[in-house]
């Protein structure tokens, strides 16, 4: 196809910026992606050394930002 090789994209200089702009939207949904399934709390990757993860951020703030200030989150206590 056209446009898709260095040689064709010289003779199609406008097509640059389109290729440019593809690559760093897909490296920010990737980035974003690994992100969550990382960092996220409600995903648990290791259940035999932490089986609640949740309970971590009972004390913690959770959101980026907040305009009202910080209040604890009120986590139900769970008993086996």
């Amino acid at each position: 196809m056209q446009g898709l090789s260095l040689k064709s994209l010289k003779k199609h200089p406008s097509l640059i910026p389109l290729f440019v702009s593809l690559g760093v939207g897909v490296a920010m949904a990737t980035f974003y992606t690994l992100r969550l399934a990382t960092q996220n709390p409600d995903v648990t990757w290791d259940r035999k050394n932490n089986p609640e993860p949740w309970q971590k951020y009972a004390e913690k703030q959770y959101k980026f930002y907040s305009p009202a200030g910080f209040k604890p989150s009120q986590a139900p206590k769970y008993e086996e």
